[in-house]
């Protein structure tokens, strides 16, 4: 039985029980104590990057900032990681890729808009703020563009505000993994400052965590089906 036909919480929480035998305390401890700290009130959303190097320090920071669900958007460009710049992020935090509609873009959006999230594009704009002004007491979905022409005209259409980073020098904007930082870092810092409610449901704690069993187990699918074998006699 694969870990996907679990249909309830408390047979998934069971298993996690019996996988946490496979590590240590000290594995299962930092496992915790990074969970307690992951926010689900801040998603990000990249727009059709085509460097490898980009999506994957945009994933590292993810990590490290504690936002757990990041989108990649595949119009043109299918997101792909580097090992080394990554350094296993891509595997403790959710990637969503959207590549089966018409216009991925706007399919996006709109899903996260019909989950409660605004919509807000990082880009230079008459309506924009800066992002230590940026309200935070919603839940946001912040969008950044490719590397040259950034936000598409789909994501200025649907966005429901803008921010942008202050800078002091002549050139015109920081690279989409450093803006990416920059705004995890001050945004994370103000939400669970703020916002009590910003961490991940039971659920998705479950389920999370249960990836994480998967991902750092040995031959975790093998001691998963004869976990289910000898529970179904």
């Amino acid at each position: 039985m694969s870990t996907k036909c679990m249909k309830t919480i408390e047979e998934k929480i069971r298993l996690i029980s019996y996988l946490t035998e496979f590590i240590s305390p000290r594995r299962k401890e930092r496992f915790d104590e990074v969970m307690a700290k992951r926010i689900n009130h801040l998603q990000i959303v990249v727009e059709d990057l085509y460097q490898a190097h980009n999506a994957s320090a945009v994933l590292r920071s993810c990590d490290c900032f504690g936002v757990q669900y990041v989108h990649f958007i595949e119009n043109k460009n299918a997101m792909k990681v580097s090992s080394e710049i990554a350094l296993g992020a891509e595997g403790w935090v959710s990637i969503k890729k959207h590549n089966g509609a018409e216009n991925n873009t706007r399919a996006c959006l709109q899903k996260l808009k019909d989950e409660g999230f605004r919509i807000v594009a990082t880009s230079p704009h008459k309506n924009d703020v800066t992002i230590d002004q940026l309200p935070v007491d919603k839940k946001m979905a912040l969008v950044f563009g490719t590397e040259k022409e950034g936000i598409s005209q789909d994501v200025m259409e649907m966005a429901d505000e803008f921010v942008k980073i202050p800078m002091y020098g002549f050139t015109e904007s920081f690279n989409i993994s450093v803006s990416a930082a920059l705004c995890m870092y001050e945004l994370t810092t103000r939400i669970r400052q703020t916002v009590p409610n910003c961490y991940l449901s039971e659920t998705e704690r479950t389920d999370i965590y249960l990836d994480w069993l998967m991902n750092s187990i040995d031959k975790s699918e093998l001691i998963v089906k004869e976990y289910s074998e000898k529970n179904s006699k």
